[in-house]
C-alpha cells in the first residue's frame, strides 16, 4: 500500500524509464531477466516466483507492475524528481489585470469627484420659479456623505451639487421613453381695490367712463380673484442629428382667464402656449401658439395684463416661426426673426363679423445685442420689428365682404445699467392694431368701417434692493388718432403710471403690492380716472 502511495508522486517520465530498463533484454532460458541493480533492490526470493508466474507473458507492462509492487520505498527515494516548472508566467495577463485595476480606481475617483464638486447651473432664458427638493425626498434617501464645500456663488449664479441636481430632476420630471416632461405652474391669488371701475375688473385695460354708470357717478370696486393661476409643462425630446444635433422640445401652458361663459368662481380654461420647436446656438424653428415676434418685451407689472391696450402691444397667436442667430464676435450678436401668423379679428359687433383672410399676418424683427453675453454680463439689446397683413370681415344685414390692412412699426430697447439697476422701453406706430392689443382695443370704426391709426409706448426702470426685494416703476400711453374715431363712446386716449415692490419670501413664494393710476378719455363721454391697488401672492413650482 505504501508503494502505491509513493507511485502517485512518481513522475510519468521516471516510470517510463524504469519500464524500459526492465524490458531491455531477454534471459537465455526464455525468461525475462532483470537488470542487476533491480535484482539487488528487489530481492531474489520474491522476483523468481513472480517471474515464473509470468514467463508466458509477453507484455512489458506486467513486469513494470511487478517491480512497482515489490520494490521497497528506499528505491523510490533514489529516483530524481524533476523540479517544478520554471516557465515564465504570461506577462500580458498580469499587465492587463494591473491596467484594469488602475482604470477601476480612476473611475471611482472621478465618480466621487462629480458627487462632491458643485456644478454651476448655466443661465437660461426662462421664467419658472426656482424649485427646491422637498424635505421628505431628502430624508427618504438617508444620510449622505459630506460633500466638499461649495464655492461662493457670484451674483446671477446659483450653485448646487450633483446629488441635489439629480434629486430635483427625479422629483420634478416625468420620463416617457426619450422624452422628459417637466411640469410647472403658479398658484396665483390677487386682491384689487379701484377707486373707479375699470375693464374688465380683475385686471385693467382702461378705466370706464362714469357716463356709463348710474347718475353719471363713478363707482369703486373690490375684487378677490384666483383666475390668474397658471399651469404648464415643458417637453424635451431627443436631439435631431440631421439638424446639427439640435434640441427638440415644446411647451403647453394654460390659465383660467377665459371670460366666455364663465363667472368669477367658475372660470374656463384659456390656452396660452402650445408649440413645438427645434433650436441650437444658430437657429430656432417653431410651430404652434406663443408670443408675437413684434415688441417682445413686457413691463415688470404684477397685474395679469402687462399694459395691454395701454401702450404695450403684442400678444399670442398660432404661427410658424424661424429665427437665426448670427454671432459676429463675443460682443456682437444679430438675431433675425420671421413668422407667418393666424389672422385674428377682435372688432366683431352685431353688424360686423370677422372671417378668415386670404393670406396670413407676416411678422419680422431684427435685433442687435452689444456687449459680452453670459452670467454677470450686461449686454444692451435694441430691436426693430413690424408686421403687415389684412383682415377680412362681413358687415351689414347682407354681410357684405370687406378687407382692411393692418400694420405696425416698433422699437424695443433693454439696457441693464448695473447688476441691480436697468431700463427698458418700447414704442410703436401703426393702424388697425386691436388684434395686437393696440389702439385701446379698437381697430376698425364701426360707423365708417375705416381703420384706426395709433401710436404709443411705455418705459420702465427696475431696481433690486436686495436679492429678495425688487421694484419697478414705469409709464405707458396709447393714443389713437382722433380723426379716425366717429362713434360716441370710443376711447381716444389711455395712459397709466405704476410702481410696485415684491418680496421673495422663499424661492417659491412671492408677495407684492402694486399701485397704478389710470386715465382714459372718451368721444362724447366723461373721462375715466381710477387709482388701482393690487396685492398679489404667487406660489411657483
Amino acid at each position: 500500500m505504501v508503494n502505491l502511495v509513493v507511485l502517485g508522486h512518481l513522475p510519468l517520465t521516471g516510470f517510463n524509464r524504469t519500464a524500459t530498463a526492465l524490458t531491455s533484454r531477454r534471459h537465455t532460458t526464455n525468461r525475462w531477466a532483470l537488470s542487476e541493480p533491480l535484482q539487488a533492490a528487489t530481492g531474489r526470493g520474491c522476483v523468481p516466483g513472480l517471474l515464473g508466474a509470468t514467463k508466458d507473458m509477453k507484455q512489458p507492462a506486467i513486469l513494470a507492475l511487478v517491480w512497482v509492487l515489490c520494490s521497497p520505498p528506499a528505491l523510490w527515494a533514489q529516483i530524481p524528481v524533476p523540479p517544478p516548472s520554471t516557465e515564465p508566467v504570461n506577462v500580458n495577463v498580469v499587465d492587463r489585470l494591473n491596467q484594469l485595476e488602475a482604470e477601476t480606481q480612476s473611475l471611482r475617483a472621478e465618480v466621487q469627484s462629480l458627487r462632491d464638486r458643485p456644478v454651476p447651473l448655466p443661465p437660461v432664458d426662462a421664467t419658472p420659479t426656482d424649485m427646491a427638493v422637498p424635505a421628505a425626498t431628502a430624508s427618504a434617501a438617508g444620510p449622505a456623505p459630506s460633500p466638499s464645500p461649495a464655492p461662493e456663488a457670484r451674483p446671477g449664479e446659483h450653485y448646487v451639487t450633483s446629488d441635489e441636481l439629480h434629486g430635483e430632476m427625479k422629483t420634478y420630471a416625468w420620463k416617457k421613453g426619450d422624452f422628459t416632461i417637466v411640469p410647472y405652474g403658479y398658484l396665483w391669488g390677487n386682491t384689487v381695490y379701484s377707486t373707479e371701475r375699470t375693464s374688465p375688473g380683475s385686471y385693467t385695460l382702461y378705466a370706464l367712463s362714469p357716463s356709463t354708470m348710474a347718475h353719471n357717478e363713478p363707482q369703486s370696486e373690490a375684487i378677490v380673484d384666483a383666475r390668474n393661476t397658471r399651469l404648464g409643462f415643458d417637453v424635451a425630446g431627443p436631439r435631431i442629428a440631421w439638424l446639427n444635433d439640435a434640441a427638440a422640445g415644446g411647451k403647453v401652458e394654460i390659465d383660467f382667464q377665459n371670460s366666455v361663459l364663465s363667472t368669477e368662481n367658475k372660470p374656463t380654461i384659456l390656452l396660452r402656449h402650445a408649440y413645438f420647436d427645434v433650436k441650437n446656438d444658430e437657429f430656432r424653428f417653431l410651430v404652434g401658439q406663443t408670443w408675437d415676434v413684434i415688441s417682445p418685451l413686457n413691463p415688470g407689472m404684477l397685474m395679469y395684463s402687462v399694459g395691454w391696450d395701454g401702450g404695450n402691444i403684442g400678444y399670442r397667436r398660432a404661427q410658424v416661426r424661424s429665427e437665426r442667430y448670427l454671432a459676429f464676435s463675443d460682443v456682437s450678436l444679430v438675431t433675425a426673426q420671421l413668422s407667418i401668423n393666424q389672422d385674428v379679428f377682435p372688432d366683431g359687433t352685431t353688424l360686423i363679423k370677422g372671417e378668415p383672410s386670404n393670406w396670413p399676418i407676416v411678422e419680422g424683427r431684427v435685433a442687435w445685442t452689444v456687449g459680452h453675453r453670459g452670467p454677470d454680463c450686461l449686454p444692451i439689446t435694441v430691436g426693430l420689428s413690424g408686421h403687415i397683413g389684412e383682415e377680412e370681415f362681413a358687415y351689414g344685414a347682407l354681410l357684405l365682404d370687406d378687407r382692411r390692412r393692418t400694420w405696425s412699426g416698433n422699437i424695443d430697447l433693454r439696457v441693464p445699467i448695473t447688476q441691480r439697476l436697468g431700463f427698458q422701453a418700447e414704442c410703436q406706430v401703426g393702424e388697425n392694431l386691436s388684434a395686437f392689443l393696440g389702439g385701446i382695443g379698437q381697430g376698425i370704426d364701426p360707423a365708417t368701417l375705416n381703420t384706426i391709426r395709433d401710436a404709443g409706448g411705455w418705459c420702465e426702470i427696475w431696481y433690486d434692493w436686495t436679492p429678495s426685494l425688487h421694484s419697478h416703476v414705469g409709464y405707458s400711453v396709447d393714443d389713437p388718432n382722433d380723426h379716425d374715431l366717429a362713434t360716441v363712446g370710443e376711447r381716444k386716449y389711455n395712459q397709466f403710471y405704476y410702481g410696485n415692490v415684491t418680496y421673495d419670501v422663499t424661492k417659491n413664494f412671492l408677495v407684492g403690492l402694486e399701485v397704478s393710476s389710470w386715465k382714459t378719455l372718451y368721444v362724447g363721454q366723461l373721462p375715466g380716472d381710477s387709482v388701482r391697488c393690487e396685492f398679489v401672492a404667487k406660489y411657483g413650482f
